[in-house]
């Protein structure tokens, strides 16, 4: 955000609904991705602008792709991180029966984990810090571990292969600030955005085959298994499924949390992509 300011643009970046300091709801359903949009939308209209570009990581990404999507008027321009476009096509199936599809034995692809309300909450609020710092280690950005699945009898951060200590690029600051929000808010409204993937697929079925043809950026990390094991595909596809892509760019060394990992190169492609389209 700095760095965009500094360069003359106005940065805005909202905690999203039930993140920090913005409403948290309950209900499982006041988190579909009509509601998540509309917030960004409304975000847009309280700043008193008509137009903004629109950048977004991991679940970010879905909100960001769905606000160029249904809002081209307003979102002309997005940058994807880590969660590359996932085209919606007919013979898509149900998400949670495409999980069912992955999992044997005793191992639970992590978003079917979170299905059941309560389950992970309850592991994550245990202990706060050792659950960020487990998450932020685990496998999501490690060379060596594949697609991130649950040992029901072993717990989430087990699953996900989390370590006690924390990585270089998190600051004690970083943790003591992510610690006071969820000892505040706790864990249920970030996961209720992964209880609404199947309402997800039925609201959106309108937008089979959508192309999205704005200039775009997307940037992730070469060891984010988001990437390399769960939708290469999608990642192959992008100069086919976004038209107005300008750059794809896996950066090395780097895994899940690519912003944080590697602000100043992330900055850069952004203030590069920024410029370069700035008449578009």
């Amino acid at each position: 955000m700095a760095a965009l300011a500094d360069a003359g643009y106005r940065a805005v970046a909202p905690d999203q609904r039930g993140y920090g300091q913005t409403d948290a709801p309950k209900a499982v359903e006041a988190y579909h991705i009509l509601h998540l949009t509309a917030d960004i939308v409304g975000i847009v209209h309280a700043l008193g602008e008509e137009q903004a570009v629109i950048a977004g990581h991991d679940w970010g990404s879905p909100v960001a792709w769905n606000c160029a999507l249904l809002r081209p008027d307003m979102f002309r321009r997005l940058v994807l991180l880590s969660v590359p476009y996932l085209q919606r096509t007919w013979h898509m199936p149900r998400p949670t029966d495409a999980m069912r599809l992955l999992e044997h034995d005793d191992l639970v692809f992590y978003q079917s984990y979170f299905q059941k309300p309560g389950r992970a909450e309850a592991e994550l609020e245990a202990d706060i810090r050792a659950s960020i710092v487990g998450l932020f280690s685990g496998s999501f950005g490690n060379p060596q571990s594949g697609a991130p699945f649950v040992h029901k009898s072993g717990g989430l951060i087990k699953g996900v292969g989390g370590h006690h200590a924390r990585p270089a690029w998190l600051t004690e600051a970083d943790i003591d600030f992510y610690v006071r929000e969820y000892s505040r808010t706790g864990f249920r409204g970030g996961l209720n955005w992964y209880r609404n993937i199947d309402r997800l697929w039925e609201l959106n079925a309108f937008l089979s085959g959508a192309r999205i043809a704005q200039p775009s950026l997307f940037v992730a990390g070469e060891h984010d298994t988001v990437v390399r094991d769960m939708h290469t595909a999608a990642f192959n596809a992008l100069e086919e499924t976004m038209p107005g892509l300008t750059k794809k760019v896996l950066l090395p060394d780097t895994g899940h949390w690519v912003q944080q990992e590697r602000p100043a190169e992330v900055s850069s492609l952004m203030l590069e992509f920024l410029r370069a389209t700035d008449q578009a």
